[in-house]
């Protein structure tokens, strides 16, 4: 044994893998750091996206690097061929999909818990703390009880997926857990609109319970759910056998950003003694806005809240949150005995509930450091007031479109989406969508309404002004004009997005 340490020592220099050199790393780290700052400040200097060339992507195909290299060559690759090629969500003109942008404190905040390296999964140090305090601010916006539980995830995904299995266990009993859902989990049906997002779908698959279990129910003219067919679907179910145990209502659809009616389908589940869920993984955040939050009534009564703060909380990613008002079934769902985990009246590994017995993660990063810092830095307010004007934008969008003979609306304006097309085919809009991407002017992406190809384009962005709007919109004048033959108008590009 001697000898293998000998020679392991022998082979190894300096076992450590801090910088032998500490003012170069810090002097490396500070123009790091300054550089990722000028990327924020100078945002608009730079394409929202640009394809990656070929030979970028070909240098990631290189082996496992065996040997060690000097972290100012490492950064230098990132420089070159990773950061010009990110998806663009940094950018004002980013309105593709519901990504918030960011801040400059979110980032110091992010590189802050990295030192600290904290594992949040249990014990007793302050970073749970922190995430213990987000959880009561949370509790008090959605005037949730102080028996009320909630946990940082990687997103509403997650999320969702959590509360089906928090759902499930309150229906079928702790010993689901132990014994699998059996016969009685056969016959438990969820329910949700057509508008919802496939992670619904995709989190009763995951939780053993099949996708057939979950009832698709039809929307109104607003795009809501159809409370009333809701209701009848559950009588239906009821009749033949099964057991309704699960509502999962949207605050924000995925494609044009409706509320569903949050009181009714509360009233329901009340009487109907079933679990009420709410998707609001961006759209419960707009209880920041006094302007906006009337439109989520009801969500105070719901069983669990899903949401992300990397949407318009404008944390980095990734944060996203669950909220549930029975904080003993949420631990009931999840906690499990273990003599590693052994919880002790003092010392390190003194505490009650530890955040791993209300998730499936024992390993967890320290997300809520962020998003402490983003609402301690800007406060609800100001959060709220972006919130508020990123509505106003999309507004501005739709009577942009509403006065542009070439365009046509395809959708009421909910809160920040906007789904438009130029009045031509579904194959002429396809290619305007990629050529304005590949522009790098600005970043819509597109869905299907009514079976007609939408332009679609999500306001999220803090830095989004109406030049962004009026530049989406001649970009889809100028290209659309393009592919139908009547080009009419000049888009002038950034600086950079024809390099």
């Amino acid at each position: 044994m001697n000898e293998i340490i000998r020679n392991a020592q022998s082979s190894v220099a300096h076992a450590s893998l801090d910088p032998q050199n500490w003012s170069e790393f810090r002097a490396l780290a500070h123009r790091m750091l300054d550089d990722a700052i000028d990327g924020i400040a100078n945002v608009r200097a730079r394409p929202v996206w640009q394809p990656i060339p070929d030979a970028t992507r070909a240098a990631f195909k290189a082996d496992v690097p065996r040997e060690a290299s000097d972290l100012a060559e490492v950064y230098r690759e990132f420089a070159d061929h990773v950061a010009p090629y990110a998806i663009g969500n940094v950018h004002p003109g980013f309105m593709g999909w519901v990504h918030g942008g960011g801040t400059a404190v979110g980032m110091i905040a992010d590189m802050l818990a990295a030192g600290l390296n904290a594992n949040l999964g249990g014990r007793d140090h302050m970073p749970i703390e922190v995430e213990r305090q987000i959880v009561d601010w949370m509790r008090r916006l959605f005037a949730f009880p102080d028996s009320a539980s909630g946990i940082f995830v990687t997103g509403t995904s997650m999320a969702n997926l959590m509360a089906v299995l928090v759902a499930r266990n309150a229906a079928l009993g702790t010993l689901a857990r132990q014994y699998g859902i059996g016969n009685d989990g056969t016959l438990l049906t969820a329910y949700t609109s057509q508008a919802a997002h496939g992670c619904v779908s995709r989190a009763m698959d995951i939780a053993g319970l099949g996708t057939d279990a979950l009832r698709k129910i039809g929307v109104d003219a607003d795009h809501r759910i159809d409370v009333a067919a809701l209701r009848a679907q559950i009588t239906i179910d009821r009749e033949v056998g099964f057991t309704p145990f699960l509502v999962v209502a949207s605050a924000g659809t995925v494609d044009i950003g409706a509320i569903d009616d949050l009181k009714a389908i509360a009233e329901l589940c009340r009487e109907e003694g079933i679990w009420f869920h709410v998707d609001g993984a961006f759209g419960a955040l707009a209880i920041f806005s006094p302007e906006l939050a009337p439109l989520l009534g009801g969500i105070e009564l719901a069983d669990s809240i899903a949401l992300d703060f990397h949407k318009w909380g404008q944390v980095p990613y990734d944060a996203g949150f669950l909220l549930v008002r029975d904080g003993e079934l949420h631990r009931q769902a999840f906690a499990q005995p273990a003599a590693y985990l052994r919880r002790e009246a003092r010392g390190l590994a003194a505490g009650a509930v530890w955040p791993c017995d209300l998730g499936p993660d024992l390993s967890r990063g320290f997300r809520a450091l962020k998003t402490w810092f983003t609402l301690k830095t800007f406060g609800t307010d100001r959060l709220g007031a972006t919130i508020t004007r990123s509505c106003a934008l999309a507004k501005y969008l739709e009577a942009r479109v509403m006065a542009e003979p070439r365009l046509e609306l395809l959708a009421q304006v909910n809160l920040n989406i906007v789904c438009f097309r130029y009045r031509a085919d579904d194959a002429v809009n396809r290619e305007i969508v990629a050529d304005i991407q590949e522009s790098g002017i600005a970043a819509p992406s597109s869905t299907t309404l009514g079976g007609r190809f939408a332009i679609r384009a999500a306001i999220v962005n803090h830095r989004t002004e109406e030049a962004d709007i009026d530049a989406l919109v001649a970009a889809v004048l100028e290209f659309g004009g393009r592919r139908c033959g009547d080009g009419m108008i000049e888009v002038e590009a950034p600086p950079l997005a024809a390099q």
